[in-house]
């Protein structure tokens, strides 16, 4: 496509500033923002400016999505598909304001204990789209389901290791009751929360979908349909899901009138359009059939250039798990090491991706989460190169004596990997890489659905598997408390006794109130993860995308939820 138009100030401001922090320059700097929140993006934040220069269009939001949402149940989603269009419709405790803080949502206030260990949150008049208020029992109820051994959430950690809810751990461990759980409706207003430990970054949990609030009469209404239709989902948020079934390619929301803050959204509807091959995705785009999609790869080339063009940082990182449990030759470090030097980043985002995608050496990738001094932990990609560059030298040393200790002299793996464009470009490039470098290895590649290939990597049934994790919080926990012992997202069942004590101490014992040396702590944890080769980090991704310019206002999130209506205008044209 190469019509040009004009865009506003304010997107041009925002292109310039996501393609820096995706481009390879990102790593010269460090964030600004304090751990409660994160470095954001907006194709502009006042809409009534926006609306001022334009009528509001009348029309939906026409959006890509690359993968069918897996869920709408808050407490079993896990993908960030999912948790978008939940977060459209439901609103939690807090929200992002568009710098990425926690700011009120359903509390309209809260205050914290001066031992930081009881939350108290007074809910605002809000109400279920049934008509029935939304109340601090539905949150009692919902995180309730989140911590209870029979729904088995994936997410339940962040109720435990993460949260420090009081009991938490115990209930999932089957030890308590689920009514057990520190949360208590004070009355329907008021909730309170007691915690094991102060947590610093509680506010930003609070905007995170396994804390939403479910009602609890509406629920068991349901029985096993809920969140499977627009009659079995419920929406206290900007918007009514009024059309979708399980694995739809295409679903619709529409604005929400009785919506508490309803003046402040000004779209009438999302249309969501679930494409998976990004030149069909990229063709509708330009036939008007969509507002935004995501290009990549040859494709950036071809639109770079054009005034509808944006990079913006997606905060997930792209990396390799290996099965070490179940996979004898995985489970050899000295294979594991030759795998990661044999991997060159570089050219996987500069000659395939060529979305502003940036290469990542360490195990918390960039530009999410500030210390008390103000640093990006992850600003320094440099530290971890001498234990995952490229180097063919290096990776044939190792390769050779992993071979040597197993008795073997050649090696076959499969690499389970998504149905979508752009992962399989990727694997396929690694598949070349890898053979390339290390003599006697094939590589096999198995594709499948998503939702497929998570499933397997839970159930340990891989070898190696591309996968990806997106920061759920604005601290380095999200990652590295994902190879504690046991978690549910430890693909690879690793275990380190040594790693273990430094995030109990960094969560539960004496560095969870001391900023600096929890700070310091959690780098000696990264350099457990990366001197095991536990994971092999590839990049973090950048999204890059075309977006219609009588569109401004959505709010880009590298932490928790991606994208966020509430503020976006689409304009008459």
């Amino acid at each position: 496509m190469k019509r040009k138009r004009l865009v506003s100030v304010i997107l041009a401001a925002a292109m310039a500033f996501s393609l820096a922090a995706c481009g390879s320059s990102a790593y010269s700097d460090t964030s600004t923002t304090d751990t409660s929140s994160t470095d954001t993006t907006s194709t502009d934040t006042a809409s009534s400016d926006t609306a001022a220069s334009g009528e509001a269009s009348t029309d939906d939001l026409k959006i890509m999505m690359e993968t069918p949402v897996e869920s709408l149940d808050p407490q079993q989603a896990t993908d960030g598909t999912s948790f978008e269009v939940i977060a459209d419709y439901t609103d939690g405790l807090m929200q992002m304001d568009k710098d990425g803080k926690a700011v009120e949502a359903i509390a309209e206030s809260y205050e914290n204990s001066d031992d930081g260990l009881t939350w108290t949150f007074h809910l605002r008049d809000a109400k279920w789209s049934n008509g029935e208020p939304v109340t601090a029992n539905d949150f009692v109820f919902a995180w309730q389901r989140a911590v209870d051994p029979d729904v088995a959430s994936e997410y339940s950690y962040m109720l435990s290791d993460i949260g420090q809810i009081k009991n938490a751990a115990a209930i999932i461990a089957g030890e308590k009751d689920k009514s057990e759980l520190g949360v208590t409706a004070v009355d329907d207003k008021t909730l309170k929360v007691e915690l094991e430990a102060p947590v610093s970054y509680f506010l930003s949990l609070m905007y995170f979908p396994t804390f939403y609030p479910v009602n609890q009469k509406f629920f068991e209404s349901c029985a096993d349909t809920f969140g499977t239709s627009p009659e079995t989902t419920l929406s206290n948020g900007a918007f009514v899901l009024d059309s979708y079934q399980p694995a739809a390619t295409e679903f619709h929301l529409t604005k929400n009138a009785d919506y508490w803050d309803a003046d402040r959204v000004k779209l009438a509807g999302l249309d969501y359009q679930v494409i998976q091959d990004s030149q069909t995705a990229l063709m509708s785009y330009q036939n008007g059939e969509l507002d935004m999609t995501l290009v990549n790869g040859d494709q950036v080339d071809q639109v770079k250039d054009d005034p509808e063009f944006l990079a913006v940082g997606a905060g997930y990182m792209w990396y390799l798990s290996p099965n070490m449990n179940k996979v004898p030759e995985l489970a050899n470090e000295n294979i594991r090491k030759a795998i990661t030097f044999a991997i060159d980043r570089d050219a996987i985002v500069t000659d395939i991706l060529k979305d502003g995608s940036t290469p990542t050496y360490t195990a918390v990738p960039p530009q999410f989460a500030t210390g008390p001094d103000g640093s990006d932990f992850s600003a320094d990609q440099e530290k971890f190169k001498d234990v995952c560059a490229f180097d063919a030298a290096k990776a044939a040393d190792y390769w050779q004596k992993g071979l040597d200790e197993l008795g073997e002299t050649s090696m076959s793996l499969e690499m389970v990997v998504d149905a979508d464009d752009a992962p399989q470009k990727v694997a396929t490039v690694l598949q070349e890489q890898l053979q390339n470098t290390l003599p006697g290895l094939t590589i096999t590649i198995k594709v499948e659905p998503k939702k497929q290939r998570v499933q397997d990597m839970q159930d340990g049934n891989f070898q190696l598997g591309l996968t990806r994790w997106g920061p759920d919080y604005a601290d380095p926990m999200t990652y590295l408390g994902m190879w504690v012992t046991n978690n549910s997202n430890n693909y690879g069942l690793w275990s380190n006794a040594d790693y273990d004590a430094i995030i109990a101490e960094c969560t539960t014992g004496d560095l969870a109130t001391d900023a600096s040396g929890r700070w310091a702590k959690l780098y000696d944890a990264e350099q457990i993860v990366m001197d095991e080769a536990v994971i092999f980090p590839l990049y973090t991704q950048c999204n890059a995308e075309m977006m219609k310019s009588n569109v401004t206002g959505v709010e880009y999130h590298p932490v928790a939820l991606n994208r966020v209506y509430k503020d976006t205008v689409k304009t008459a044209q």
